[in-house]
């Protein structure tokens, strides 16, 4: 079975989209809403409805009752036929089911059914309009289901003598009812197109918003820029538009030194630099700035949307790390110079060698083999043989090289021993000590008609010991104490780095960088490095 076999990845099941989300959450809170309001506004119009009725119902029975025709054909005996046309007439005109009038027995006066004049009213609700009270109920008569109105009928004496009832038909007040209730049903359904209209364009404002991306994806691409930013060498600090820091990566606050909650203690500059980006719009770059005793190297920009400053942000780096890969690319140029020189010297000699076998001056030629293998030796073989790290070998080569250019003698001393060494730090660090040494040697005497550095390097337990001179002018006892500070320089702008990162990075490894100085007669610095002569194993 192979074990490397391909492993099949589950598809991730893919979250809901924001426009489904917002529009099922907004219509269901929204339905929910307008079917709750439409439930209570059913029941208020129904009720409204069979109140608005029965008050009709009520100021219909009034008006009878308080009719003279009324109070005289009670008077008379039931046939009379004085009440029923009013009554039928109010009927039609009102659209009732019927008015019927009777007497303090119950006798019916009139009827729609005129047949049945003179009979007793059927119904108990009839007995508190007896007794001189308004009544409203709801009953099955002769002429079916009805809301029934009863209102007592007093004479001029303000006796009681009989009661007006106003029937209306059950159907009818319901059709009232469902006609109110489609009122509402054409309120209910232009909402709901009015709310699907808001949220369709809520939808779309959210999307233009969010650049058209879908929430998940908003939160996978913000913690994708976290970890890139946090994983940065740069500093990273960003403010928003009224200035506030909104972002302080994890390397910022390591070079800031910063352990306020709001990130604004120990970077002033760098907030002066932001703060003037928001107002004036233009980027700065390559601005170094002092921020805790570093020297960083920044840039900033202004951060825009449509045209409008909305931030800035500004991204720095610990110049010292910059000049040291500077440091480190320039010995790697120097090592390139040193190869294309001694190829330059090597096609030379066998030009040379070449020309005197064509002329047959085998006693010169002689001669000539023989100085060139002295020089070798004295110069390539010499650090060949006393240098047993490749790396420091080929460096020392190109400073020799350099030196000549320069009209400077470099002498490495004959006691002079370095072992092969793994550890890749060590190597680095006394390759980037020694390269600022001898170019600060080869700097002083660039004034002198010829001058010399020494160099001496030895191993002893574990340690290597390292001197460098010079017959150049010397240091003033006044700057004795400052030359390993950084900035300082009797260079000009811009330099003063290298003796610092030397001595820092000795000391970061536990070595140590002093110096001895003449003014006029010498300048000699020592070195001393942990050398690792043999790989170490656990």
């Amino acid at each position: 079975m192979n074990d490397l076999a391909p492993v099949a990845i589950k598809p991730r099941k893919r979250p809901m989209k924001l426009g489904t989300t917002v529009t099922l959450m907004v219509c269901s809170v929204t339905g929910s809403v307008l079917l709750l309001a439409c439930a209570l506004w059913f029941w208020q119009i129904s009720n409204a409805t069979r109140d608005g009725v029965k008050e009709t119902a009520l100021a219909v029975a009034r008006t009878l009752a308080d009719a003279p025709e009324i109070k005289r054909g009670l008077r008379l005996p039931p046939d009379s036929n004085v009440i029923q046309p009013l009554t039928l007439s109010v009927t039609a005109r009102n659209d009732l089911l019927y008015a019927i009038v009777t007497n303090m027995q119950g006798v019916r006066y009139s009827h729609p059914n005129a047949a049945i004049i003179g009979q007793t009213f059927i119904g108990d609700d009839l007995q508190p309009a007896l007794r001189g009270k308004e009544n409203v109920a709801v009953n099955r008569g002769t002429l079916g289901l009805a809301l029934r109105v009863f209102t007592p009928v007093y004479d001029n004496r303000n006796q009681q003598i009989g009661v007006v009832v106003v029937g209306i038909s059950l159907s009818k007040v319901q059709d009232q009812v469902n006609r109110s209730r489609w009122a509402v049903m054409w309120t209910l359904l232009f909402s709901a197109l009015i709310g699907s209209l808001g949220i369709w364009q809520l939808v779309r404002i959210l999307k233009r918003i969010l650049l058209g991306l879908e929430p998940y994806e908003i939160s996978a691409q913000f913690k994708q820029r976290q970890a890139m930013l946090q994983s940065l060498k740069e500093g990273v600090i960003a403010v928003d538009d009224d200035g506030r820091v909104t972002l302080l990566n994890h390397a910022a606050r390591q070079m800031l030194l910063t352990n306020a909650a709001d990130g604004t203690a120990g970077h002033a500059p760098l907030l002066a630099d932001l703060l003037e980006v928001l107002k004036t719009g233009e980027p700065i770059q390559d601005r170094e700035l002092g921020c805790n005793g570093l020297l960083l190297l920044c840039n900033t920009v202004p951060v825009r949307s449509q045209n409008t400053i909305i931030g800035a942000i500004s991204t720095f780096r610990d110049k010292t790390e910059v000049s040291q890969l500077l440091q480190r690319l320039d010995g790697m140029v120097n090592y390139v110079d040193a190869l294309h020189t001694a190829s330059h010297e090597f096609m030379n000699k066998l030009h040379v060698i070449l020309g005197l076998l064509n002329m047959k001056r085998y006693d010169k030629l002689e001669g000539y083999v023989l100085q060139t293998a002295q020089n070798y030796q004295t110069d390539i073989g010499a650090i060949q043989h006393r240098i047993k790290s490749p790396v420091v070998a080929g460096f020392l080569l190109g400073k020799l090289n350099r030196a000549k250019e320069r009209g400077v003698t470099l002498r490495l001393a004959d006691e002079s021993l370095v072992p092969d060494n793994p550890n890749e730090k060590q190597v680095t660090v006394l390759v980037t000590v020694l390269g600022n040494l001898i170019e600060n040697a080869l700097d002083a005497l660039s004034q002198q008609a010829e001058g010399e550095v020494s160099l001496l390097l030895h191993y002893q337990d574990g340690w290597l010991v390292g001197e460098v001179s010079d017959d150049g002018p010397g240091i003033a006892p006044d700057n004795i104490d400052a030359i390993f500070r950084k900035g300082f320089s009797t260079k000009g702008d811009n330099r003063g780095v290298g003796l610092f990162l030397a001595s820092q990075q000795l000391t970061e490894l536990g070595g140590t960088l002093t110096v001895e100085s003449e003014p006029g007669v010498f300048t000699q610095f020592f070195v001393h490095l942990p050398w690792d002569s043999e790989r170490k194993t656990a």
